[in-house]
């Protein structure tokens, strides 16, 4: 009677298990399962590894399948020393399976397209079942995570022996709720992280990222999840985020001199708080690079942008990103996204790509945009900060709220009178109304960053009023609050082109009709804040066409 043996790669992605309840052994096959592939198994479910416990539960339910009579299930061969299983050079585990296979005459089943060359260089009868499966894989299967989502949902966040809880609403203007007053039970979070394994490996377009003891980061298409078990947290935890918002670069009604500016540099950070809308601005921002005829490659840590399939995405090469900034460089890229600049080595391979010529994008956590520029004071020479960074886009509530420019100039530092002390000061300035915010240069030892606006960090767009020539003419608009926004709307005729907001003779906001003819304005930003309060006071507001 024909024998089969399994190696690790059928048993960890659960597929023996389909293939022995569809018959494709037929009725009652012998199954041979090599001690080398339950050691294998063993030392991964000790280590941490959620595919370790996964191979288990397969373990239990071939033992399941004996005793139900339908399979005949043996173990053979000899136990492998830990070393083995720890070091694994050059496959050395696969060979031993093989030999195995051979002293029991046995077809090697695998789903590994290198063990089914090698066994059928050795003589071997082998089947590769990892195509054959694939094709039964092309939709994601239901799985138990996805029940905690709806269409509100940013992120679901489980912890064994707690209720579960999400994250509902909006970058910027998210709550947290619970889903249950059930506490989750130890059994019930680990099926829902084997589901979560099982689902990333039988699906060609996801994938695991990092797999560590005690934590594996994954991306199940659209989905980034952490899970994470003792020692490295105090207990599982399963973290599942889903991208909630997907822009256009139009969506976020930018004023044609920014939109111009954001084509023309080269040297842009994106920051912002966790949560504010950053990614998605740089994807928005991506996108748009790419219909200018771009080559936009990404450089992520984890891959979770939700750019153009046109879009390469690079993560970390052999587990550091400097190898993927080396291989990214031959690829010629005109854009980088580079998300999340944080290390210091990531903010080297930033200015390292800057200063060979390529444009990048650097999403930077920072309280502030001039906090994201403080982040590289110190890693690179002041000097070189202009040539690195041009503009910086400062994102709250998933709206654009200031955006600052750097240039290079002599001169005697605000407040110094002695003109002895001129010296190389970096300018840093609000890029609508070009007002000096703030002044970098060296003085002693120490770099200063000195505020020179009194208005200090809290910027805003600010369009110059009092123009030469002929006024234009008014258009109709209507304003309206929603929740947290300012709703300007006009005929959709209006779409596309650039307006200015008066209030009597001053322009309180400038920006750029969508195509729908409104403009969402956040009420985080000071330009919404003025908007209600010369409404407040009972002043006319009215627009024109730029």
């Amino acid at each position: 009677m024909e024998q089969f043996i399994f190696d690790t790669s059928v048993i960890l992605n659960g597929k023996i298990l389909e293939l022995i309840d569809e018959e494709e052994f037929g009725t009652k096959p012998t199954i041979l399962i090599s001690k080398i592939v339950a050691s294998e198994i063993e030392y991964q479910a000790n280590i941490g590894k959620v595919i370790g416990k996964a191979g288990l539960d397969v373990l239990k339910t071939l033992r399941e399948y004996h005793t139900q009579g339908k399979i005949n299930l043996k173990i053979v061969g000899k136990r492998p020393s830990l070393e083995q299983i720890q070091l694994n050079y050059g496959g050395e585990l696969d060979a031993l399976i093989r030999e195995d296979a051979l002293e029991n005459d046995a077809t090697l089943i695998t789903g590994d397209r290198v063990q089914y060359s090698m066994g059928i260089f050795e003589g071997l009868n082998a089947i590769l079942i990892k195509g054959k499966i694939e094709k039964k894989k092309a939709a994601i299967p239901h799985i138990k995570l996805f029940d905690y989502f709806d269409r509100e949902t940013m992120s679901v966040h489980l912890k064994r022996k707690v209720p579960p809880y999400a994250k509902k609403g909006s970058p910027g203007n998210w709550y947290l709720s619970k889903i249950s007053e059930e506490e989750l039970s130890s059994r019930l979070i680990e099926d829902i992280a084997i589901e979560i394994i099982e689902a990333v490996r039988a699906d060609e377009h996801s994938f695991i990222e990092i797999e560590k003891k005690g934590a594996i980061v994954a991306q199940l298409r659209e989905f980034r999840i952490v899970i994470t078990r003792p020692p490295f947290s105090n207990d599982v935890e399963i973290t599942a985020v889903k991208p909630l918002v997907k822009k256009e670069i139009e969506d976020y009604n930018l004023d044609a001199r920014l939109t111009k500016r954001l084509r023309n540099a080269e040297g842009i950070l994106i920051c912002g708080s966790p949560g504010a809308g950053k990614s998605t601005f740089a994807a928005a921002l991506a996108n748009h690079y790419l219909k200018q005829s771009k080559i936009i490659k990404t450089l992520e840590s984890v891959r979770d942008l939700q750019v153009s399939k046109e879009i390469t995405q690079y993560a970390k090469l052999e587990g550091s990103l400097e190898n993927s900034a080396d291989v990214l460089l031959l690829a010629r890229p005109d854009y980088t996204i580079f998300d999340e600049v944080r290390t210091t080595d990531d903010f080297k391979i930033y200015s390292d790509f800057r200063l060979s010529g390529v444009g990048m994008v650097g999403v930077v956590h920072s309280s502030s945009a001039i906090d994201a520029i403080q982040r590289f004071i110190g890693r690179i020479e002041l000097g070189m900060l202009p040539s690195i960074i041009d503009t910086i886009i400062f994102i709250k509530g998933g709206n654009i709220s200031t955006v600052l420019t750097v240039k290079m100039t002599v001169k005697v530092p605000t407040g110094f009178r002695d003109r002895d002390l001129a010296r190389p000061v970096v300018d840093v300035k609000e890029y609508m109304s070009n007002r000096l915010m703030f002044e970098i240069y060296s003085f002693g030892q120490d770099i200063v960053i000195n505020p020179v606006s009194k208005h200090g960090d809290e910027m805003y767009y600010r369009a110059k009023s009092g123009k030469r020539g002929k006024k234009k003419e008014r258009i109709p608009i209507d304003l309206e609050t929603r929740k947290n926004d300012i709703i300007i709307s006009a005929d959709p005729i209006f779409s596309g082109k650039n307006v200015e907001i008066y209030s009597g003779s001053r322009v309180v906001f400038t920006g750029c009709f969508s195509r729908k003819g409104d403009i969402t304005i956040s009420l985080d930003n000071r330009e919404a804040q003025e908007l209600l309060d010369e409404l407040d006071m009972g002043k006319k507001v009215f627009a024109r066409l730029k």
